[in-house]
């Protein structure tokens, strides 16, 4: 029995010390491979701090960095963590504290209806987006969003789908038009629209609003408000019988199945009165031809090729994979960034020696508020990156580090950044010599950095 007993004991203790023991992690591969093999472990060094991509290699972090930090001994998200590798292990040059600038739509609430859904990234869902306000919304085949105005501009991108949009423009012209992925639309405060999905699966969308504290729920719709105007007045509006409007709806409908659409000429209307819009609400922003950069596309939509839209301007990327969006700001507004597919990085530089870092996957929003520096890094080798730019703004703005650097005198140059090491500075003054914008920059990967170590 006293034997028996040891050996309880025994594998109590092994028990215990097993959940203590740090998490075996899996070595990177190919080219992914860190300088010195598996990240996150006390022995690892990475003085640079490269990028990992855990999600893709299916690494768990841990707050290890350059021999020091400990493993994770209380309960733990491991999802989170491998979405959010650098906020477990920080590069080294993070400092400061800074506030929160990423929401994911995952964490939003959903508002379901008949046919569809809504949820919204508002100033109350992350305090640092002031400027800007996201809807992300799905309307399936023949689903009505109800016609509508905003105290807010509305500007939007298909994601998904075809959808139908209307509007009237102040001068009393009528507006049609059939959208699908990749374009946009935009309707100035208070121009009243609608939406409605189209064959075969409906639409998806996001919606952005040129107000943080906007909310969908504030939206001026048509059954609401002839619910709440006594029917005598409704009657004498329209010079009928105020009986005829006893069975319009009791509140408001906002999303709900409607007749499937026929043709656009078909359904025009043609009274008397009836004229066609001047006006462009909608625009197709990926037959835009794109900017090529040595590592991807960039188009850019702003008030110059999409008249109507006075107060959104974006830009899409498509970062190729080990790829990265140059070291930048932006002089005029906040940026809004939408990812749409990929993962990524994102270093926010907020000055007097204040910087965080953050990782972002499809679905997220992240914010970097005007004149911060920041770059959106591609984390995978083999995956491309797609995001969304989006400004409250006229005009899309920005600059570049790198031709910052090349169009300054050498001289001045060298003697901010490399007055203790010539060789280093005729390297890099050769490097940014053409002064050549270059948004998106091709990457080199750990290998080619390792090469010149």
């Amino acid at each position: 029995m006293h034997f028996v007993a040891q050996l309880v004991a025994a594998s109590a203790l092994l028990s215990c010390l097993s959940s203590a023991a740090p998490v075996k992690q899996l070595p990177l591969q190919g080219a992914h491979l860190g300088p010195h093999g598996k990240p996150f472990t006390r022995k690892n060094r990475d003085p640079y701090d490269h990028k990992i991509d855990t999600v893709g290699n299916g690494m768990q972090p841990l707050p290890f960095r350059n021999g020091e930090g400990a493993t994770v001994m209380g309960p733990r998200n491991n999802d989170r963590e491998r979405q959010n590798p650098d906020v477990v292990r920080p590069p080294s040059t993070d400092h400061g504290t800074m506030p929160n600038y990423r929401w994911s739509f995952a964490d939003s609430h959903i508002r379901i209806e008949e046919g569809g859904w809504t949820r919204q990234t508002t100033v109350r869902e992350l305090p640092t987006s002031k400027d800007i306000a996201g809807v992300n919304m799905r309307l399936d085949e023949g689903v009505i969003r109800e016609l509508h105005w905003h105290k807010e501009a509305e500007w939007a991108y298909v994601l998904k789908g075809n959808v139908r949009v209307t509007a009237l423009d102040v001068e009393g012209g009528s507006f049609v038009d059939d959208v699908g992925e990749g374009d946009l639309w935009y309707f100035p405060a208070g121009h009243p629209h609608s939406l409605q999905g189209l064959s075969p699966n409906g639409t998806e969308f996001l919606l952005i609003f040129d107000d943080g504290s906007f909310s969908e729920d504030s939206t001026f719709l048509l059954t609401d408000w002839l619910a709440h105007t006594p029917q005598a007045v409704i009657g004498e509006n329209f010079r009928l019988a105020p009986e005829v409007f006893d069975a319009l709806p009791e509140s408001e409908k906002y999303i709900f199945q409607g007749e499937l659409p026929g043709s656009i000429d078909d359904e025009m209307p043609t009274g008397k009165g009836v004229k066609k819009s001047k006006l462009q609400f909608t625009h197709r922003m990926l037959e835009q031809k794109p900017e090529n950069s040595t590592g991807g596309r960039v188009r850019i939509t702003d008030s110059t090729n999409f008249p109507i839209s006075k107060t959104i301007a974006a830009a899409h990327l498509d970062i190729e994979p080990g790829a990265m969006r140059e070291m930048h700001w932006h002089p005029n507004a906040d940026e809004w960034s939408f990812f749409i597919r990929g993962r990524a990085r994102v270093t926010i530089f907020a000055a007097e020696g204040n910087a965080r870092t953050f990782d972002y996957m499809a679905g997220d929003v992240g914010v970097v508020p005007k004149n911060m520096g920041h770059f959106i890094e591609n984390l995978s080798e083999d995956e491309p990156l797609e995001v969304l730019e989006i400004f409250r703004s006229d005009k899309f703005q920005d600059f570049s580090l790198y031709q910052w650097m090349g169009e300054t005198p050498k001289r001045l140059v060298k003697d901010h950044l490399f007055a203790n090491d010539k060789k280093a500075g005729k390297k890099f003054l050769d490097a940014v010599d053409d002064a050549q914008k270059d948004p998106i920059r091709t990457g080199k990967g750990h290998q080619g950095v390792l090469d010149e170590l």
